[in-house]
């Protein structure tokens, strides 16, 4: 095992730009501050960088002294709409908007990478393209900057990126080959009703009710019509209807995600959760509009870049640091990098007893010493990554 060593000041230095992020969060593609940063970060090291790629990405490239692939190593910048719930130093300064998912410390860790990989560029075949990208949080910036020739214009070979989470320890590591994490397709669903008084039910058709039933109902759709085995939610995350306490609303929408790791049962649920609240509506005489909005792919590991990834972190870090995650039911955008070119996605634990609670809770927030990890993890796959020459 040859663990590179992560200076304290550097550590320190992360720290820093991870809670200067984190106060000043910006939504998707609306990263102009972060990405300011970045860039000028990068070519006050030396960088060639290019901006406004897919909007607001940013990537920076770096030769190694000898021949090689160009391998790409990723970190998405947004934050997501939400009210941070947390006492520390570093709140959020943007009211209603929190880095709630831990792009800010993606970004500090690459750029941490970028100053180690860049000392050590005698030892670098190829060259490295540090991807920094907009609007991971259901904007599709991973797809807009593909849209731009982020692949052909900078001959990008194979792609790697990391995600912090509190469900592993801090300091270890996850991935798998294969399907990683689920797709994401989300929907609006409108029922319509008849308002009315509260005191007479009987001359309203009560739509929060309807959508009530609803709620219940497309849960079967899961426990009932698909694979017990197969991975697949619904989850319906808003209901927006009435405004009082006694008049029944003319409306009631919902706001709905599925996910699923299977591409033929992805192709169906549009339509089961189309014949489930059509029923359930004429049953109760309402009727309903359903918006199905297709997102994000399933995050697929290619198996021999999963291989190099887990062999390189158990090189460098222990073979009982480097863990097999379980598919995971969330969704990144990263995915479309991985239908693009041979690619690797893995976890890095940022969680401890202070540092518990998960992705997108309003109090989420993270172990800063794991930022070594993630710097070293990047530098490894980096140097690694590009000496391996073209092809598996």
């Amino acid at each position: 095992m040859t663990t590179l060593a992560v200076p304290p000041s550097l550590l320190a230095q992360a720290v820093a730009v991870r809670r200067d992020l984190h106060m000043h969060p910006e939504l998707a593609f609306e990263e102009h501050r972060t990405a300011g940063i970045v860039a000028e970060r990068m070519r006050a090291l030396g960088l060639e960088v290019h901006e406004r790629i897919g909007q607001t990405g940013v990537v920076g490239l770096l030769d190694g002294a000898q021949p090689g692939p160009t391998i790409m190593l990723r970190a998405d910048m947004d934050a997501l709409p939400l009210t941070e719930e947390n006492d520390v130093p570093y709140v959020s300064r943007n009211p209603g908007v929190t880095h709630a998912c831990g792009h800010d410390a993606h970004v500090a860790m690459l750029l941490g990478a970028v100053e180690v990989v860049r000392e050590r560029r005698g030892e670098l075949c190829g060259r490295i393209a540090f991807v920094f990208q907009p609007a991971e949080e259901g904007g599709g910036g991973a797809l807009a900057m593909l849209e731009e020739g982020l692949i052909e214009r900078f001959a990008i070979e194979r792609a790697y990126g990391l995600h912090v989470t509190t469900i592993f320890p801090s300091g270890a590591f996850a991935l798998r080959p294969g399907p990683l994490m689920a797709a994401v397709d989300s929907f609006d669903l409108v029922v319509e009703g008849v308002g009315g008084h509260g005191a007479m039910p009987q001359r309203a058709v009560d739509p929060v009710v309807v959508a009530a039933d609803l709620v219940g109902g497309l849960q079967r759709i899961v426990s009932r019509e698909i694979d017990p085995i197969e991975p697949a939610v619904i989850t319906i995350g808003a209901i927006n209807g009435g405004t009082t306490y006694n008049v029944i609303p003319p409306r009631v929408a919902l706001k709905g995600t599925v996910r699923t790791f299977d591409q033929a049962t992805r192709d169906t649920m549009e339509a089961r959760i189309r014949r489930i609240a059509e029923h359930t509506c004429a049953a109760a005489n309402a009727t309903c509009s359903l918006a199905w909005h297709p997102s994000y792919p399933v995050t697929a590991n290619d198996p021999h870049e999963a291989a190099f990834v887990r062999a390189t972190l158990a090189a460098h870090f222990g073979a009982e640091r480097v863990l097999e995650s379980p598919p995971v039911m969330g969704s990144e955008d990263f995915s479309y990098f991985a239908q693009a070119v041979p690619a690797c996605f893995w976890f890095l634990g940022a969680g401890d007893d202070e540092h518990r609670f998960p992705n997108h809770h309003p109090a989420f927030d993270i172990d800063e010493t794991a930022l070594g990890a993630g710097i070293a993890a990047h530098v490894a796959v980096a140097l690694a990554g590009a000496a391996r020459g073209s092809g598996p």
